[in-house]
């Protein structure tokens, strides 16, 4: 008997389902505030050469702060002061005239620098002074983070379809929390890189694993409803980032809150049941009889099972059938760019002319009407179209937005919004329509597989904006083709609308070969 009949019999989304999606919730929260988490701790708040080096014995040191400003440091073209060069000494021309005849050449600050407190107390930037020559290592920590999810993500996934989902999560818990304590208390940036490097591959457990454990306890009928909950598991981490951010503006102690749900998901962990489809796949069925029997109880229903022979299966299995190699093939390349235009919107917060923290609340509160809008959409439409629609209405977005001036901050933001909430939808799509693309022997390396690609989009896509001082408009140019072109590969996946989890490769090779006799 398939899972999905023996489901249907004991309530596929009971009590026993919501439980475990409350439990889940402790975790998932931690997530968006890790992986948006450079917003703030990564943030660059303005700031001047330290001009205090400047002092010469004479007007010099009775000068008030801004004069010393006026004198010490050359002014940009928009009048703002230099945030990287200095004066060799002080040019008093200066405060009776902003036009001088006299053209004294400017050197590189060399007394370090002031920084603008009002919004941020303390950075990675203010921290280790990664700004002018050193911004590149402020860039640099979210990929660092995002390559450390990007290897976490296969080898979860392949140890969870080893060795089950439920020890693994406690896995993922301890280690993320453990690490994210110590990036926190980091003594230097190289120390802060690798622990960073080492929560986001802890935290790659905790993001394919939980996803899969939810779903595998749902019924076909209630996937679509389970998925989408399932996502606002982020938007409410989103909103828990602003508030904290908002009132911790140290970054050590920041790091530290956004962790804190962990603790209490460690506490709950003792009552996260396995997955049942998983134990059935592995030939555990006596394990997989006592958690069927619980969930029927808690369900009011009642159900047996009887056992089922074993295969171990690897990433490699993904590729040896013409079905799943071009099943593994297309979801990575969507994969790919979904994450990329995700990112490339949502860290670049600083971009659209308003306060970081406010943009990042308006972002987040785009997602909840959005996700309302998704389920509908996947129940009339499908997974495949909606994806498709989504990809191509994020690219369209990205695209105008290029021709709108920086100095039109409202439109930029409210066109940047949409690109972020289409964006945002094409990423919660992709979640539930991966979990019922690949079969339950091999889900979570399909998982792991495809958020690898993810991470590889999402280590790039913050160094795309790098690019702009080649042209301006090359990283909007970039983030626009890839959203176009993911849409256009997702056409290729098949629809998985009230179709059945597939258990095996064979059933997706099933599939294949109906096809070809029907043909004949």
């Amino acid at each position: 008997m398939n899972f999905d009949d023996i489901l249907s019999e004991i309530n596929g989304f009971g009590k026993f389902q919501i439980v475990l999606f409350l439990i889940q919730v402790l975790s998932r929260i931690s997530l968006p505030c890790h992986f948006l988490l450079s917003n703030f701790i990564a943030a660059i708040p303005p700031h001047h050469c330290d001009v205090s080096g400047l002092e010469d014995g004479g007007l010099f040191g009775n000068l008030t702060s801004d004069q010393k400003v006026i004198v010490g440091i050359p002014k940009e073209q928009d009048g703002a002061p230099s945030s990287c060069l200095m004066f060799p000494g002080p040019q008093y021309q200066y405060l009776f005239s902003s036009n001088t005849s006299e053209e004294t050449f400017p050197v590189k600050c060399h007394n370090g620098w002031v920084y603008d407190k009002s919004i941020f107390q303390s950075t990675l930037a203010t921290e280790w002074n990664l700004v002018c020559n050193k911004k590149w290592m402020n860039k640099a920590t979210a990929t660092i983070f995002f390559i450390g999810v990007m290897t976490g993500a296969p080898l979860f996934g392949y140890l969870s379809d080893r060795f089950g989902r439920r020890p693994l999560l406690l896995v993922s818990y301890l280690t993320s929390l453990t690490f994210a304590v110590l990036s926190a208390v980091s003594t230097s940036f190289v120390m802060f890189a690798v622990m960073r490097f080492l929560t986001g591959m802890s935290l790659a457990g905790i993001n394919i694993i939980s996803i899969v454990l939810n779903i595998e306890w749902c019924s076909t009928k209630h996937r679509t409803f389970s998925g989408i909950m399932i996502s606002l598991d982020w938007t409410l981490g989103n909103w828990l980032l602003v508030g904290i951010a908002y009132g911790i503006n140290e970054w050590r102690m920041l790091i530290l809150a956004a962790t804190s749900p962990l603790i209490l998901a460690l506490i709950a962990w003792r009552w996260l049941p396995e997955s049942a489809r998983w134990l059935i796949a592995n030939g555990k069925a006596e394990a997989a009889q006592y958690y069927i029997m619980k969930c029927a109880k808690m369900n009011n229903r009642s159900k047996s099972l009887t056992t089922i022979t074993p295969k171990k299966y690897t990433v490699i299995d993904l590729f040896k059938t013409p079905n799943m190699r071009k099943l593994a093939i297309c979801s990575g390349i969507v994969w790919f760019g979904v994450a990329f235009t995700y990112y490339g919107i949502t860290l670049n917060i600083v971009g659209f002319g308003l306060n970081p923290h406010l943009t990042q609340f308006i972002f987040a509160s785009i997602e909840m009407p959005m996700k309302i809008a998704v389920y509908f959409s996947l129940k009339k439409i499908g997974r495949r179209r909606c994806e498709i629609a989504a990809l191509l209405a994020t690219g369209l977005l990205l695209f105008i937005n290029i021709f709108v001036s920086k100095d039109k901050w409202l439109i930029r933001t409210i066109v940047g919004v949409l690109g972020k909430s289409t964006s945002e939808a094409s990423f919660t799509i992709m979640y539930l329509y991966t979990t019922e693309l690949y079969p339950t022997v091999v889900r979570q390396n399909g998982l792991g597989y495809t958020a690898f690609l993810a991470r590889l989009g999402v280590s790039v896509s913050p160094l795309v904006v790098l690019s702009e001082d080649a042209w301006h408009l090359l990283p909007a140019c970039i983030y626009c083709a890839v959203a176009l072109s993911s849409g256009v590969i997702a056409s290729l996946l098949p629809e998985t609308l009230n179709a059945q989890l597939p258990e095996f490769i064979e059933d997706i090779e099933k599939t294949r070969k109906q096809l070809l006799q029907n043909g004949s």
